[in-house]
């Protein structure tokens, strides 16, 4: 761990300066263990706390409540249905500026799926482990599968029941992949995030 944990001061400073309170187990992570070490580190930069590997304008979605996948289903479906089609244009210039208002329409609507949540780690070919800051989810742990399969999963350590999603603090003696549903790629032992 080469980032140093923060101080009292300095989390409720980050707290108040960004608008939502953390979950207690990641304000203990923040005050024990680290700013980030395994994880994206939380440093005041010129602009104001932020965190490494998160984009500085998604600040403004942060107090926006973390959705639960199920919530927007029937939103992408709705959206998929209306995605303009060529050959119901009369005009090639007609349907490209048709194509553009719903492509902007689905990239805001895909922004506010991550909205109340932070990417913990990064894993490669688009796919990260969020932390959910606000709203009823907040301080559990999903999958942002996108990239390959267009969804937003729980980690948990039983998906057969539910997939009740972890909590950050069982996220960290886990690791992500160990927590991932079945047939979502090769099964890992779990690899904690944080060595015991």
């Amino acid at each position: 761990m080469t980032d140093l944990p923060l101080t009292d001061t300095e989390i409720v400073e980050a707290e108040r300066e960004l608008g939502v309170p953390f979950p207690q187990e990641y304000r203990a992570y923040l005050r024990e263990v680290s700013a980030g070490g395994a994880l994206f580190r939380l440093q005041r930069t010129a602009r104001g706390w932020w965190w490494d590997g998160n984009d500085v304008w998604r600040r403004e979605l942060l107090a926006v409540p973390f959705p639960h996948p199920d919530s927007y289903a029937e939103k992408d479906e709705e959206l998929t249905e209306r995605e303009p089609r060529a050959d119901t244009f009369g005009d090639d210039a007609a349907y490209q500026t048709a194509w553009r208002a719903w492509a902007d329409e689905v990239e805001r609507f895909e922004d506010l799926k991550t909205a109340g949540a932070v990417v913990l780690q990064e894993h490669g070919c688009g796919f990260s482990s969020l932390l959910a800051l606000t709203g009823p989810l907040a301080g559990t742990v999903w999958w942002d599968g996108r990239a390959t399969c267009d969804r937003i999963v729980p980690l948990s350590l039983d998906h057969t029941a539910g997939a009740r999603p972890v909590r950050f603090q069982e996220w960290l003696g886990q690791g992500s992949w160990a927590l991932l549903p079945p047939g979502w790629g090769a099964h890992h032992a779990p690899d904690p995030v944080v060595p015991r």
